[in-house]
């Protein structure tokens, strides 16, 4: 039986607790039993554990987004080693760390499930396991650029830590990085992902012609303002352990200027500045709010509220409010004719309305500012996404070769 070894984010505490002291039979019973027997054949299996709870805690108590991604991606990892190599994750060599490149690219059937699933919910105090959930979701497509990438860099960065802690004195992953098969060296010519003019006015549009009817959307609005007109990052825009986004974080300096305070990557805070065009949006939203126009330095209430219940809304939630927007434009954009453009919106994220805003206003924006807001820690970051400058020098200068 396939046992998820990780919980929530706000169970791991309990879990590290748990392990630490071997007293998992009295929250984690079914994981307990799953322990026990793979210990008759694996030494150490118990510390191997606690490691694995203290790397996700280290690294992903910042963010629940980058704990999700380290938990899904060594948790099968572990399962593979102990399971299908009957060893601590720290014995494997290169070439069965290979392997396990192998079996993630084409998993078998018995470890994957069809969707997403949750791992443990509470009966009466026990977390009892959903027998089906599984380590893989199974795809019709093969494994895709971006999730090789993923479970390199977790990986990568897991043996790093435990050379670092002194767990183990060897990290093999550059190396079978490096001579991987399946991984596409990527071309110097990589535009991010945008939505056309065309697709952000029907998303935009259709979305503000519907809230005379369904008001409710007045909060999808002002959500695709801010990913847009800020460049915001969904994470930045949601309630977060350590941050929470509130009216208060809007404030004017003594020119009349107004800025958003927002908690980053990192943590690091910035100060994205407002346009004259958002802040007719901020004042929309504030006004279906029941707000004053503009916010006061002492206002507590969530930036993105709830309909129901206290507080702001967290990635999820908002993810599935920008959706919603999404899918009212897709179906507007059929039937006015513009299937392909419907067909493409299909695959949009909320992270390409970020890219959309950055990309139009880098063409009159000097490269500085915009680094800025983006929150970039270096322009060239910022020239090497959305400008290109030494792409198009080179273009330049190709198109005027003579035959």
């Amino acid at each position: 039986m396939l046992v998820p070894l990780v919980d929530t984010l706000k169970q791991l505490r309990y879990q590290i607790a748990h392990v630490e002291d071997k007293t998992l039979q009295q929250e984690y019973p079914e994981l307990e039993v799953f322990l026990t027997e793979l210990s008759v054949q694996i030494d150490g299996i118990w510390d191997d554990l606690a490691f694995l709870y203290q790397f996700l805690y280290v690294y992903g108590r910042k963010s629940e987004a980058t704990f999700n991604r380290f938990r899904n991606e060594l948790e099968r990892f572990y399962l593979w080693a102990w399971l299908e190599k009957q060893q601590s994750v720290f014995l494997l060599k290169r070439d069965e760390i290979e392997e396990y490149v192998d079996f993630m690219v084409e998993p078998e059937p018995a470890w994957c499930s069809y969707s997403v699933q949750w791992r443990y919910k509470d009966q009466k105090g026990v977390r009892q396991i959903n027998t089906n959930w599984r380590p893989f979701v199974a795809k019709e497509t093969t494994v895709s650029q971006q999730t090789l990438a993923a479970m390199f860099t977790a990986l990568n960065v897991f043996y790093k830590f435990a050379i670092l802690e002194e767990k183990s004195n060897t990290n093999f992953v550059p190396v079978v990085k490096k001579n991987s098969p399946y991984l596409v060296v990527q071309s110097q010519i990589k535009l991010p992902d945008t939505l056309s003019n065309l697709q952000w006015e029907y998303v935009l549009g259709v979305t503000k012609d519907m809230c005379e009817k369904h008001p409710d959307l007045e909060r999808n609005l002002f959500t695709l303002a801010c990913l847009k007109g800020l460049y915001l990052r969904i994470s930045e825009l949601s309630e977060r352990v350590q941050w929470s986004p509130v009216m208060s974080h809007f404030w004017q300096d003594p020119d009349g200027f107004w800025y958003l305070r927002i908690m980053g990557k990192g943590n690091k805070l910035r100060d994205v500045t407002l346009s004259n065009d958002f802040i007719e949006y901020l004042k929309r939203y504030r006004g279906f709010r029941g707000l004053p126009p503009l916010p006061r330095v002492d206002e507590p209430y969530p930036i993105i509220h709830k309909l129901r219940g206290q507080g702001g809304m967290n990635v999820r939630q908002l993810r599935r409010i920008v959706q919603q927007s999404f899918d009212l434009a897709v179906e507007s954009l059929n039937k006015d004719g513009f299937t392909d453009e419907a067909e493409q919106l299909k695959a949009a994220t909320t992270h390409w309305l970020r890219h959309t805003g950055a990309t139009h206003d880098a063409q009159h924006r000097p490269l500085k500012h915009l680094s800025e807001d983006l929150g970039h820690s270096k322009i060239a970051t910022t020239d090497q996404i959305y400008i290109q400058t030494n792409i198009k020098d080179r273009a330049k200068s190709g198109a005027k070769r003579k035959l």
